[in-house]
């Protein structure tokens, strides 16, 4: 709502903050942080390297069959599209992807409040954990695949895995370091438990547990390659093995971009997630 001073003829917002006011912060903004510059910036190298990738082959540099022209993975998608197939993949992915990566995000943010926030948790736990951290993820595969067979459960269950540790890690260290003032003027307002730990812990770690977020979607984008190469009938993965089969590389750089593209988006989502959790609790 839009209210007028009197005898002023200045906006005000209902914060009481003027537009002038608004519009001289906006002009003050140093320069690489104006979201036009910023945006600008971020698309000036994949445009670059778009130019040195069709340059490349209309020179001669790279032969077709290895480097195809942007027009043609263009086409290929177009073809994929229209049947329907290039949908499909990828809504089987990130189907894949949001569940896996909501599991060990939920059960990572518990195991971390165990492990941060308790002695005996961090003796039990973080030996353990960091054995199976140390586990390559491939090495994983045939053993769900066994336990699980080829369907659903074993594709989320590593990508729920990939996702789990970097919010255990980055939460769990950042509980240990909560200051400690903080922690006794919550005990002084009688919060005990999870009472203390909603209220005054998590606000606390929330930059640490954004930051674990991002690097946990990374991660479970990376793990769904992993999975879906090795076993599936759908996906982006599945997609990236058939069309090595059928020496379509241009299906093959469709399928790496896609990938990229949603990677992207995905860390974007998260990113104005963190902007709205930070400006609530800080």
């Amino acid at each position: 709502m839009t209210e007028y001073g009197y005898g002023l003829g200045v906006a005000t917002s209902s914060e009481g903050v003027s537009t002038v006011d608004r519009a001289d912060r906006l002009a003050t903004r140093p320069f690489w942080r104006r979201p036009v510059v910023q945006i600008a910036g971020g698309l000036l190298l994949p445009a670059a390297l778009l130019l040195a990738w069709q340059l490349s082959t209309t020179l001669g540099l790279v032969p077709v069959y290895r480097l195809p022209p942007p027009a043609s993975v263009v086409t290929a998608a177009i073809d994929l599209a229209a049947s329907g197939e290039l949908w499909l993949n990828i809504a089987i992915s990130v189907q894949r992807v949001v569940i896996g990566f909501a599991l060990g995000a939920v059960v990572g943010l518990a195991v971390a409040a165990l492990v941060g926030l308790t002695r005996a948790g961090d003796v039990l736990l973080s030996p353990t954990l960091a054995a199976i951290r140390a586990i390559p993820s491939l090495a994983l595969v045939p053993l769900l695949l066994l336990w699980m067979g080829i369907g659903e459960d074993s594709k989320v269950t590593l990508i729920a895995i990939g996702a789990f540790f970097p919010v255990f890690t980055t939460v769990s260290n950042a509980l240990r370091h909560v200051d400690a003032h903080l922690v006794e003027m919550g005990r002084s307002f009688s919060l005990r438990g999870w009472a203390l730990f909603r209220t005054v812990q998590l606000p606390a770690v929330i930059p640490s547990l954004m930051s674990g977020l991002r690097l946990a979607m990374a991660q479970a984008w990376l793990f769904l390659v992993a999975s879906e190469l090795l076993g599936a009938a759908m996906g982006l993965g599945f997609l990236l093995t058939l069309s090595q089969q059928n020496g379509r590389v241009d299906r093959i750089l469709l399928t790496i971009a896609l990938l990229a593209l949603l990677g992207a988006l995905s860390n974007a989502l998260l990113s104005l997630v963190e902007r709205r959790l930070l400006r609530r609790w800080t």
